[in-house]
């Protein structure tokens, strides 16, 4: 622990939980903890780097890319109803069992991102021929206006590099294609129709997913198609191209565009609860006249709600850092009984990334630094009452505006600290 985080009075890493608590390093006391509350079972990657399932009501300490962080997701259903078996089930709001087109489909053939041998190959099927070689599902119906993500673990078995994603017969009925290199784990030609990304799970498995939004047409197709280069639809088959397969995943929603963490199904559809922790410290750890707020944290998207983290008293009275629906923003906020006094706000390049970010708020003396860097200041501004905020929270209030995203460090302090000391925190 640095000489400066040693200083804080509120100190939270992704160390120790237990049911319904995330627990601080500082203060090592019940008071301090954090209460934790998601009705479902949830997963996560262990510091092995396998995806397990964690029990509900135990916070998520995530290790994907290795660093352990606490993982805060929205609520969200898996529709896909065999999530690792593609020779049955539906996705989204109904669809056909899956089928191939010149393709063989041989389950256990390989050791899944979960540590089981339940990688399914999916090869071409050696005719000679040549054309689109796929894994489909058609009649796929969908809500109108909802983002719908698709999500596949892919991992290169063969010869071939890439594989890409279409869908078809939606609103503009013609197909929509994007591809991702499962050699190089980056995403290659995509459609405007799709918002797409590719994650790295560790041993040559990547996560690749497409979302699409449809208005008018609400039943097309799904598939997954192999590929041996960037742009290229067709493929000859001559048994040397194939991808093993796991963990498909089908999730709709009104406001989000992006996949969260694997849901296992295996017969109907699953919904995993929201995480949400709240109520961390009381008015002997945390300064409302003077202090500073601390964090290492990363959004899950760019740009969609008010992401928050504060100290608080209710949704009316809190120092808070925010992250904003305008892409990439940053704010410092205090607000006063429901007015803003100060307000600070900076655009990183990329709020999924971690910043190391602290709000520094006195009486006309508010200043936000983000990565080393003091980008703004506020010199108007009254503070509360002393021992007006009450707690620490992942949004701000309970449940008020609430955080989703990962988080490595947070930190509260009870003394505004210099800028000497705000710009070595922060780097």
């Amino acid at each position: 622990m640095s000489n400066l985080l040693s200083k804080a009075s509120i100190l939270l890493t992704p160390t120790a939980t237990s049911d319904g608590k995330l627990h601080n390093i500082k203060p090592n006391t019940t008071t301090g903890d954090f209460t934790f509350t998601r009705g479902t079972v949830a997963t996560r990657v262990n510091s092995n780097g396998l995806i397990e399932s964690v029990a509900s009501g135990l916070p998520r300490i995530d290790f994907t890319g290795g660093t352990g962080q606490i993982l805060l997701e929205p609520q969200s259903t898996n529709t896909a109803t065999y999530s690792n078996d593609f020779t049955q089930g539906d996705i989204f709001n109904g669809s056909t069992d899956p089928s191939l087109s010149d393709t063989i489909l041989t389950a256990n053939q390989g050791t899944a991102p979960d540590g089981t041998n339940t990688a399914q190959l999916l090869k071409d099927d050696n005719d000679g021929g040549s054309g689109q070689t796929s894994l489909d599902y058609f009649s796929v119906n969908v809500v109108s206006d909802n983002f719908n993500t698709v999500s596949i673990f892919v991992k290169k078995s063969l010869s071939n590099n890439f594989i890409y994603m279409q869908t078809a017969g939606y609103d503009s009925g013609t197909s929509d294609r994007s591809w991702f290199d499962i050699q190089n784990g980056t995403l290659g030609t995509t459609s405007s129709e799709h918002t797409t990304k590719i994650e790295d799970y560790g041993n040559g498995w990547f996560r690749c997913s497409a979302t699409f939004k449809t208005t008018t047409d609400l039943v097309g197709s799904f598939r997954i198609i192999l590929a041996t280069a960037d742009n290229v639809t067709s493929i000859t088959r001559n048994g040397t191209n194939g991808v093993l397969l796991f963990g498909l995943q089908a999730e709709s929603d009104a406001s989000r565009n992006f996949p969260t963490s694997y849901v296992p199904t295996s017969g109907t559809t699953v919904t995993r609860n929201g995480d949400f922790a709240n109520s961390s410290g009381d008015t002997s750890l945390i300064n409302t006249v003077e202090g500073v707020l601390y964090t290492e944290t990363a959004c899950l998207v760019d740009g969609d709600n008010n992401r928050a983290i504060s100290v608080a008293l209710d949704n009316s009275n809190y120092a808070s850092i925010q992250y904003n629906p305008t892409s990439n923003r940053i704010l410092g906020r205090y607000r006063n009984a429901g007015t803003f006094v100060a307000g600070i706000q900076f655009d990183v390049a990329d709020r999924t990334q971690f910043s190391k970010i602290a709000f520094r708020y006195k009486q006309d003396d508010f200043a936000l630094f983000v990565n080393g860097v003091k980008v703004g200041t506020d010199i108007n501004g009254t503070v509360l009452s002393a021992d007006t905020f009450t707690s620490l929270n992942f949004g701000t209030s309970t449940n008020s505006n609430p955080f989703q995203g990962k988080a490595k460090t947070v930190a509260v302090y009870k003394e505004a600290l210099t800028d000497a000391q705000l710009i070595s925190l922060t780097s």
